[in-house]
């Protein structure tokens, strides 16, 4: 769009973090005497509850090898809106060296987007449930902010808010009480992201030179003229001297230099020629 492709992966980045969020919760069941006899690492898979639930209504048995096992846990991310509240000024970049040290990269600032993700816990019995809640609810109070490395060209790394918006459950069973079908509990999540744009590469300028004139046209002879350029030693340490500098090629554009300023006064009656890069009598 607008001339750009480009791909960050931003929001597969969201999709993954929200999920390995949830990727560690345990289930454990006991006997009557309150002796541990199972312990079931809960699975945990993009999709929407409509197809879990379609998987579980395809076969009352939940016992069944071949049926959906029970407890699992499902997420899908649901809609996106703006969030004006959250704006940054249009104009401020990003900066970041390029691979080889001569290039700079540069990003406009990102768009601030509420990404809302649904987790659907589906078990087969009451317990389960709770084990699944109480493992969830405490961390987030009512957000938790993971740290997402989303751009690593650019050495961006933002911290993104997931807030906990709503819990709810459904009960849903055919036959006998005794008999559950599935018990679904639906926790609501809003992530606070950022969308980012293109990136765009271009030279850094080391050397910049400023001509006056004491007339117009600008076709006059200049008077003076101003040249600024990076300063390092050899050693790495920043100068202000362009003739103790090592070349200006030779300094990376992450480098520790200063600033070097050198003044020329001239009253030969040339001009410097852009075209040619040289003083010309013309």
């Amino acid at each position: 769009m607008f001339g750009h492709q480009y791909y960050h992966q931003v929001l597969r980045k969201y999709v993954i973090t929200f999920g390995n969020l949830f990727n560690d919760i345990i289930v454990q069941r006991f006997n009557s005497a309150g002796t541990r006899i199972q312990s079931i690492a809960v699975p945990i898979a993009y999709g929407p509850k409509e197809k879990f639930l379609a998987r579980i209504n395809s076969n009352p048995d939940l016992e069944d090898d071949v049926a959906i096992q029970l407890p699992r846990i499902g997420f899908e991310m649901t809609g996106m809106t703006y969030d004006p509240s959250r704006k940054l000024a249009k104009t401020q970049q990003n900066r970041a060296i390029g691979t080889s040290n001569q290039n700079l990269r540069t990003q406009f600032n990102s768009a601030p987007y509420n990404i809302d993700f649904a987790l659907s816990i589906f078990v087969k019995n009451a317990d389960d449930g709770v084990q699944i809640i109480e493992q969830i609810l405490p961390f987030f109070t009512p957000d938790f902010t993971p740290s997402v490395k989303l751009l690593p060209t650019m050495n961006l790394t933002f911290d993104i808010p997931v807030i906990l918006q709503s819990v709810t459950m459904e009960d849903a069973y055919e036959g006998s009480f005794e008999e559950r079908r599935a018990l679904v509990y639906t926790l609501n999540f809003m992530m606070k992201g950022y969308i980012l744009g293109p990136v765009q590469t271009s030279g850094v300028i080391k050397r910049v030179q400023v001509d006056t004139h004491t007339d117009i046209p600008l076709n006059t002879a200049r008077s003076t003229r101003v040249v600024v350029t990076p300063g390092l030693f050899a050693n790495g340490s920043p100068t202000t001297n362009s003739s103790a500098s090592i070349a200006s090629s030779l300094i990376s554009a992450n480098s520790d230099f200063g600033i070097a300023e050198d003044f020329f006064f001239f009253t030969d009656g040339r001009t410097y020629s852009p075209t040619a890069g040289v003083d010309s009598d013309e």
